[in-house]
Order: structure tokens, then C-alpha cells, then sequence
């Protein structure tokens, strides 16, 4: 055997350390990649999704697990609209905590950080999603022939000669679309009233189909149901090229009917107050529909875009601007999950950015109300531009969703105002304008890659110029009520005008201009998360959770 030299000794060992070290460093970086990943995921704190269930019959139970089913397919669809091959990903990743922040935000893109990736060699999240081609121009896509480009429920695609092409989604999602609509039908078989089973069997056809209209009107006229369900392509957010194309997502409902009691008498002063709205008269000549019908919900489950990222409390429906025109809309109020927002976060927010003097007004029944007269306020205004332009939201593009956002936030208010005046609604205005302030620390941290956090941006900085509120030197912050309210005024008149001017580049600008986070208030939102305050929520959920088979 020969001997090794001092010289080849010392290489070998001097190789190893810096092996050894290398390695080290490595398994040092993946750790705190790891740690820091972590942090991301305890941004949302977890709730068991469930009510009590005692008050429900036999055949109701039966029904439950079934809608969930129908839900959960929603998942499967929503995952390919948003991202593509979920499969691929989630088997690509091996770290239990990476994918574990994968299926909160329903891909490798962060929802609350303005959806930068935070899985490795992703990218950039597509503007499209995968709703069109990703080497797709705006320019392109404007200047193609494709019949129906602009429709809700449609991807557009590249034939093998590299031309646009819109594929239904009836089509493309053919099978699972039979499978949730199998167990919509046979839900509708346990159905204890007529305007349910009819509601579930139109609804099952209507995803077959893309064309919702008769499932939606059935919806809208079924008011005597316990059991509910919400389930179809809905919401545009998810697609920020266009603002077009819509994403799958379901709700799995119990309604709260002592509480939709105390709500019905609102909607019939919508025409009353669309009146009174603060712009000239050509804004607010349509009429909204007084069909509309307020009631309050504990959901049982969330299925597709509803399950993203941030949670929404509360829903407006139908979105059709006919609809809407002729019958009205259904405004759902989400109280469990509401409730759980305001314990686990809400009141923690104000105990550090509220001045101590005014914590006092921050009230549950101010935050629900303030929740449920913003999902009203999406039938006041106007939907149509008055330019020719067409709807608002098409001439609006990618920024609609935000503006309609906004704006639903900023005349709840005014109509919370107008109804106090009248004696409908009652309470004190400072519970509502505090509780609202207090909201917005909330919604904001949702971040530019939601529509809400958008809207919630542009309303701070926007309050903020109009001394609606002051940062005192504690780091607090105290609301100035007689300017808020004209803040609301002047706000609403911006908003309403902008939409019915179809005005896309003025909307750019006050998006630019007002909807991001400036240093101070990061330096406040930083507090928050030091203290460890979740920014939303994630469920355990299903027919497991609930106990039923």
C-alpha cells in the first residue's frame, strides 16, 4: 500500500472541510428558506368550518356531503384556470411546508405579497392566468376574429397553426362538469322544497352549458331554502389581462334565518337612495332592482377561487348586469366566518392602530353591517357606460373588479349614513366609520394582487389626502368624523363618474397614483405581522369535519 504525502493528506482534508462547509451552508440557506416560508403560512390562522348542524333534517344531512362533492370538483377546475397542471407541481416539491403554501394560494404564486413566486424557477405569475396563451399579446388578442373572444366562459387558445381560438369551458371541463352536476341532481332528490330542487336541477344543466341565466333566476326566486349552494365559473378577478374570463368556486350554505329576517326591509330603498346618490343625474338614471334579497349564511364549505388566498364574508349575485336590472341580486352574508375574522384579527388590529379613546367604536354589528350594505351598494350606480362603451365593466378591463370594489365599499357607507338619517338602520355613525377605518388595515394587507386590497389602497391614500384621518405620534390613528363623511361624498362622486365615463386611463391613474402601500403605512402594516396578527384565514373543512357521511 503506498503512503499518501503531507501534501495529498492536507488536499484531501482541505477538499472535505470545504465540502463539509458547502454543505452546511447549503442546508443553512434551505432552513431558513424554510423558516422564513413558515412565517408566510402562519400568516393565516386556521378555523374548523362547521355551525350547528341540529336544526337540520334527515334529508338535509344527506344533502350536505353531496353539495360538498359538486364543490370539491370546483377545486380540480379552478386549479387548472389559475395555473395548469396542479399534478405537475405540487409532484415536482418535496418540502411539506412549500406545499403546504402552494395549496393556500392555489399555486406557486403569493397572494398576499402581489403575487410573486415563492416556488423556484415559476416566474412571474401570467397577468391571463392560464385563461389565454402566455406569449399572448393585448394586441394581439384585440385585433384576432374569434367569435365571442370576450366571453365569460371560455379560454382562448393556439391551433396548431399558431391562431387564437376560444375553447368553451363546457368542453374543455366536459366529464368533470358531468360529475358535479350528477351530484347536484341527486342533492335535488332530498330537496324539501320545490324552489331548491328546481334551483339544483337548472344549476346542473346550467354547467353543462355555460349559459346560467334560467339557474340563476331560479336561484334569486327560491327564498323559503335552509340548504344552499353556490356553485359555478363567477368571479372575473383571477384574470388581470382583461378582467373576461371567469374562475370555478363553490359555497356550501346553511342559512341563518332569524338573522335574514332583521335584513329584508333594506333592499326595497335602493331606488330611494340611487336617487340621493352624490353625482349628477345622468350617473344614477338606471334603477336598481328592488327584488333583491338580503340574507345571512354559515358556510359549511369553500370550494375553488372562494378558497384562495383571502376569504370573502360576504357574496352579491347574480353578476349579470341584466339580471341585476331586471329582478335584483342576492346579497349573502357569511356570519361564521365573518365572526371569526373579527375575533382573530379585526379586534387585534385595533388594539394596536385604533387610538386608545376610540377602540370603544370598534363593534361586530358596525363590521357586519358595514360588510353587508357594501354587498348592497353593488346594486346602486350604474352598469352601463354612458358613451357607448358598453358595460362598465368591459370598458374598464382588468381595473373593473377594483373600481366595483371600491366603490361597493364607499356608498355602503353612504347608505349606512342616509339610513341612519331615516331612522331604518340603527347605531352610531362613529361605531361604523371606526370599525370601517380599522377594516381597511385589514383588507390592505390582502396586497396589489387582490382586487379588494387594491380598492382598500386607493380608499386609504384617498382619505388620507382628505384628513378623514390622522396618524398621531403614539403611531395611532384617529378618525376625523365630521371629514370623513365628506371624504365618502367626494370619493362616491369620483367612483361613480369614472365608471359611467367608461374613463380606463383615469381609473389607471388613480390606480397608480393611490392604490399601493406607502412607508409609513408599511411600517404600521410590519407591526401587525411582528405582533404576530394573522392577515386571514384557512378552514378544516368537509363532510369529515361536519361529521356526516
Amino acid at each position: 500500500m503506498k503512503k499518501l504525502s503531507f501534501v495529498a493528506i492536507a488536499l484531501i482534508v482541505s477538499v472535505s472541510v470545504f465540502s463539509c462547509q458547502s454543505s452546511n451552508k447549503k442546508e443553512n440557506q434551505k432552513t431558513t428558506e424554510t423558516s422564513a416560508l413558515q412565517q408566510k403560512v402562519n400568516q393565516y390562522a386556521t378555523v374548523k368550518l362547521t355551525t350547528d348542524l341540529s336544526q337540520l333534517t334527515n334529508n338535509q344531512k344527506k344533502m350536505i356531503p353531496l353539495l360538498i362533492k359538486a364543490a370539491k370538483v370546483m377545486d380540480t377546475l379552478y386549479w387548472y384556470q389559475t395555473y395548469g397542471d396542479w399534478d405537475s407541481l405540487l409532484g415536482s416539491l418535496s418540502d411539506s411546508t412549500v406545499i403546504k403554501y402552494v395549496k393556500i394560494n392555489v399555486g406557486p404564486w403569493d397572494r398576499l405579497d402581489e403575487d410573486n413566486p415563492f416556488v423556484k424557477g415559476v416566474g412571474e405569475k401570467p397577468l391571463g392566468a392560464n385563461f389565454y396563451p402566455k406569449d399572448m399579446t393585448k394586441e394581439e388578442f384585440e385585433s384576432a376574429d374569434i367569435s365571442n373572444k370576450t366571453g365569460l366562459y371560455n379560454f382562448i387558445r393556439r391551433d396548431s397553426a399558431g391562431e387564437l381560438y376560444a375553447l368553451p369551458y363546457n368542453v374543455k371541463f366536459k366529464s368533470s362538469l358531468k360529475t358535479a352536476a350528477k351530484y347536484l341532481k341527486d342533492a335535488a332528490q332530498y330537496a324539501e322544497t320545490s324552489g331548491l330542487e328546481k334551483y339544483l336541477n337548472l344549476r346542473a344543466k346550467a354547467l353543462l352549458t355555460d349559459d346560467f341565466y334560467d339557474s340563476d333566476i331560479a336561484w334569486l326566486d327560491m327564498r323559503d331554502n335552509t340548504i344552499g349552494i353556490v356553485i359555478g365559473s363567477i368571479e372575473t378577478y383571477e384574470d388581470q389581462l382583461f378582467g373576461y374570463k371567469t374562475s370555478y368556486e363553490a359555497y356550501v350554505l346553511i342559512k341563518n334565518k332569524d338573522w335574514s329576517k332583521k335584513l329584508a326591509k333594506y333592499a326595497a330603498y335602493l331606488p330611494e337612495l340611487q336617487e340621493g346618490l352624490p353625482v349628477p343625474e345622468k350617473y344614477k338614471k338606471e334603477t336598481p332592482g328592488t327584488d333583491a334579497d338580503l340574507n345571512v349564511y354559515d358556510v359549511l364549505y369553500y370550494g375553488g377561487f372562494a378558497n384562495a388566498g383571502a376569504k370573502t364574508i360576504a357574496i352579491n349575485l347574480p353578476n349579470s348586469e341584466k339580471i341585476q336590472m331586471e329582478k335584483g341580486s342576492r346579497r349573502l352574508q357569511l356570519r361564521n366566518v365573518m365572526k371569526a375574522k373579527f375575533d382573530k384579527i379585526l379586534v387585534p388590529i385595533a388594539d394596536i392602530l385604533i387610538t386608545p379613546k376610540q377602540r370603544k367604536y370598534i363593534d361586530f354589528d358596525a363590521f357586519f353591517n358595514n360588510t353587508m350594505f357594501h354587498e348592497v351598494a353593488h346594486g346602486l350606480g350604474i352598469k352601463n357606460t354612458l358613451n357607448g362603451k358598453g358595460t362598465v365593466r368591459k370598458a374598464l378591463k382588468e381595473y373593473a373588479s377594483a373600481l366595483e370594489e371600491g366603490k361597493a365599499d364607499v356608498l355602503g357607507l353612504y347608505m349606512i349614513e342616509q339610513l341612519l338619517n331615516k331612522d331604518v338602520l340603527q347605531g352610531d355613525i362613529k361605531n361604523f366609520y371606526t370599525t370601517f377605518i380599522a377594516s381597511i388595515f385589514r383588507s390592505v394587507r390582502f396586497g396589489a394582487g387582490d382586487a379588494h386590497g387594491i380598492a382598500n389602497m386607493v380608499r386609504f391614500n384617498y382619505f388620507k389626502e382628505q384628513d378623514a384621518f390622522t396618524r398621531l405620534d403614539d403611531g395611532t390613528y384617529k378618525v376625523n368624523f365630521d371629514k370623513m363623511q365628506d371624504a365618502v361624498k367626494s370619493l362616491s362622486h369620483l367612483i361613480l363618474t369614472l365608471q359611467g365615463n367608461g374613463d380606463y386611463a383615469g381609473v389607471a391613474k388613480l390606480v397608480k397614483e393611490k392604490g399601493k402601500i406607502g412607508p409609513p403605512l408599511q411600517k404600521d402594516l410590519n407591526r401587525l405581522e411582528k405582533a404576530n396578527i394573522p392577515v386571514d384565514i384557512i378552514f378544516e373543512q368537509g363532510a369529515d369535519v361536519l361529521e356526516l357521511k
